[in-house]
């Protein structure tokens, strides 16, 4: 994910040399949840929502968890979690080391592809506000707000549609 000159997310159709987007298994369970807690985009007054969370091998093999991986090295680039029943993006996120190579849209264009493939017309998205923008950017438009929830959630998300269909 990354942005252009103007401060906006923005580029073409991803292409992403060297990486590969494939299914998540039971064993990558331990690098998805380090990719969540180290993420710098839950730093600050947001780090209480990463605290503790785990993705563990029984959420990878009830849901649709792809990564995108290094060829070479199998390294965990970024991942997300599509739900199908209601149609819902979960979790997306990119390691900070690999922001700015496409990664984020690399897995959007997946996403897309997976939902269409599954029959879903569109999907909801509740982001982390300050990935709003790269949302957008990927064509999802918003559709209302997704009220704090404290203790858990204790700041509001915007609410958005991302359509495949």
């Amino acid at each position: 994910m990354g942005r252009n000159r103007s401060g906006r997310w923005g580029g073409r159709a991803p292409r992403s040399p060297g990486v590969t987007v494939r299914r998540a298994v039971a064993g990558d369970a331990g690098r998805l949840t380090r990719v969540v807690r180290t993420s710098r985009a839950y730093e600050g007054p947001y780090a209480s929502m990463v605290e503790g969370y785990r993705v563990g091998p029984d959420y990878i093999e009830a849901h649709r968890v792809f990564v995108a991986a290094d060829d070479t090295t199998d390294r965990i680039l970024g991942f997300y979690a599509l739900v199908l029943d209601p149609p819902e993006l979960d979790l997306m996120f990119v390691a900070d080391e690999a922001q700015g190579r496409g990664i984020g849209r690399l897995l959007a264009a997946h996403l897309r592809d997976e939902a269409r493939g599954a029959g879903l017309t569109g999907v909801r998205i509740v982001s982390h506000p300050p990935a709003e923008g790269f949302y957008r950017g990927i064509g999802a438009e918003p559709v209302g707000t997704v009220r704090a929830d404290p203790p858990a959630v204790r700041w509001d998300r915007p609410e958005l549609l991302l359509r495949v269909g």
